[in-house]
């Protein structure tokens, strides 16, 4: 499966706007013969929005529609962050679009970073689901969540071969981008997708080093710092080796693990 990321600023406080940025991405993503495009974290309206309220998107019915559209339309899948309406609260969401245009899978930040995020999000998720999509297992999180290690873990655990990350990660930690990522992708053997925002956004400047990693940790492709698309292939043969090489999950001993659930 070819994965496409794309970092970039998005379009602030303007979700049509959004969804037209997102349209033109996908159709580059595309004619380089991706299967599946990535985005940052609130991509839809921008992540330093304040009241997130005001662009948030309910499912259902299905708001995302004009996303939905393009997915079917240029037969790509499509993952991005967005603000999801649940009830009177607002969510930090993330969709797995089908090229079908129907939705795989929302997953709901589990992690809220700080004030920025707890001022804006009042409802977070409590699972790490994963979806089958071209024959591997895919599993998302967002931003703050790759931080911990155990929701990296709980998605491998289920089975997922990709983790897909949309983020906003800003200055001072470029070594969450530079070191984290690599290392999530190597103690679970999974694809990595690390999309994130560049340039800045009322006042947060953003890091970029958007990066797709392999199973083995190696960094497939790298970002700079402006506006930017990736392309990586997964193997599933180099997978597989991967695993079979070192057995982190036959060898691991669950029952000394017990402590880390307190």
């Amino acid at each position: 499966m070819k994965i496409a990321l794309y970092q970039g600023p998005g379009c602030l406080n303007d979700v049509q706007a959004g969804f037209a940025h997102l349209h033109a991405q996908a159709h580059k993503a595309k004619a380089h013969g991706a299967d599946l495009l990535i985005l940052p974290e609130m991509y839809l309206s921008g992540y330093n929005i304040g009241a997130a309220a005001a662009f948030a998107q309910a499912l259902p019915p299905s708001d995302l529609a004009p996303a939905q559209e393009t997915a079917k339309a240029l037969n790509i899948a499509l993952v991005f962050g967005y603000p999801e309406r649940v009830g009177d609260n607002v969510s930090n969401a993330a969709v797995l679009i089908g090229p079908d245009g129907e939705i795989l899978l929302n997953y709901r930040k589990t992690h809220l970073f700080g004030d920025l995020d707890r001022q804006m999000f009042k409802h977070t998720g409590t699972d790490f689901p994963v979806v089958s999509f071209n024959g591997v297992k895919i599993g998302l999180l967002i931003c703050y969540d790759i931080e911990f290690p155990e929701p990296a873990r709980c998605l491998a655990l289920a089975g997922a071969d990709i983790i897909l990350i949309p983020t906003a990660q800003m200055a001072p930690y470029e070594q969450v981008a530079r070191h984290v990522i690599p290392t999530r992708a190597y103690e679970n053997q999974v694809y990595i997708a690390y999309a994130n925002h560049s340039g800045a956004e009322n006042g947060l400047g953003y890091i970029g080093l958007s990066s797709i990693c392999g199973p083995d940790g190696a960094v497939l492709a790298l970002a700079g710092t402006g506006e930017e698309m990736l392309f990586a292939d997964t193997d599933p043969a180099h997978h597989e080796a991967v695993r079979q090489a070192d057995p982190f999950f036959k060898d691991r001993r669950p029952e000394l693990y017990r402590p880390l659930s307190a």
